[in-house]
């Protein structure tokens, strides 16, 4: 019965030890977390081929933004595709956008205007 006993004490205690992560020693390698991006930049041009519904990048302010996946969503229907592949910056910051626009846009861009 002992031996029965002892046996299952040391099995849990050996998957417990495969479970539990170990502590890295000193000057072992760590895996990067998050590689800051380099802004990717794009033409008028290229935004430009990005003007639909299922394919829709804005510019506000110089900075291009792929907001295709909030088309549908967009409280103001279809407005959004009005400068689709075009400079939205006057239509963005107009009277009808409340302050919560300008927290969530950043989910959206994808990199620079070139000049």
């Amino acid at each position: 019965m002992m031996i029965i006993i002892a046996t299952l004490i040391l099995g849990v205690l050996f998957g417990a030890s495969l479970l539990i992560p170990r502590a890295r020693k000193p000057g072992t390698a760590e895996v990067v977390k998050s590689i800051p991006k380099v802004p990717q930049l794009y033409t008028h041009a290229e935004v430009s081929l990005h003007n639909k519904r299922t394919d829709c990048w804005v510019i506000i302010k110089d900075k291009v933004f792929d907001v295709t996946s909030y088309v549908e969503e967009h409280p103001g229907g279809d407005a959004i595709l009005d400068h689709a592949g075009d400079d939205s910056t006057e239509g963005f910051y107009g009277p009808q956008h409340g302050t919560r626009v300008f927290d969530m846009i950043d989910d959206f861009y994808i990199g620079d205007l070139q000049q």
